[in-house]
């Protein structure tokens, strides 16, 4: 059974872009040196990457070349992507989808990007684990890493470990037992 997974990274202030859908302050980063957790390294070990339809349009607006070539790619979307920027497959259910995830058996999943989808999946009890990297920027507001839907969950810290610039890398397990806050 695959594993699904999270690695994203989140200013010191909890945003994972700006109101906009900038990242230039994530960008102003580049070359920092994550050592065995870096994004290349942890892609090695995806064989699914998952993303909302947010992410997929930054992607294809982005002049950057597709990058996920050699894995399957799901976007979550209600609407069609007529010519899409890479090879993909479009999934308008979230429960089937993580119905459909926890079949496979050729490698991990990756939840990328967006706190939405991220927080569709921790609802549903469907995410295993995920690692956050906190930048120490402050940004003053954006688009929140776990925007709020009312969810608790009590992820267990596997670890800890300040990196390199300041980046601190936060790794957490989920239990699958998620329940919604009381009204």
């Amino acid at each position: 059974m695959a594993s699904i997974l999270g690695y994203i990274a989140t200013s010191l202030d909890g945003y994972i872009a700006t109101a906009d859908d900038r990242l230039d302050w994530l960008f102003a980063h580049e070359g920092l040196d994550l050592g065995e957790h870096d994004y290349r390294v942890f892609l090695q070990r995806i064989r699914t990457v998952v993303m909302g339809r947010g992410t997929y349009d930054f992607l294809e607006n982005d002049d950057a070349p597709w990058a996920y070539g050699d894995q399957r790619v799901l976007v979550v979307t209600s609407q069609p992507i007529v010519t899409p920027k890479g090879p993909l497959a479009v999934r308008t259910d979230v429960d089937a989808l993580v119905e459909e995830l926890r079949a496979l058996s050729d490698g991990d999943v990756w939840i990328l990007g967006g706190g939405q989808l991220q927080m569709a999946f921790i609802e549903r009890g469907a995410l295993d684990e995920i690692e956050i990297y906190v930048m120490p920027d402050l940004i003053g507001g954006g688009r929140p890493l776990f925007p709020a839907t009312g969810v608790r969950a009590h992820p267990r810290l596997l670890s800890a470990e300040a990196l390199d610039r300041g980046c601190v890398r936060l790794h957490y397990a989920f239990d699958r037992n998620i329940a919604p806050a009381p009204l």
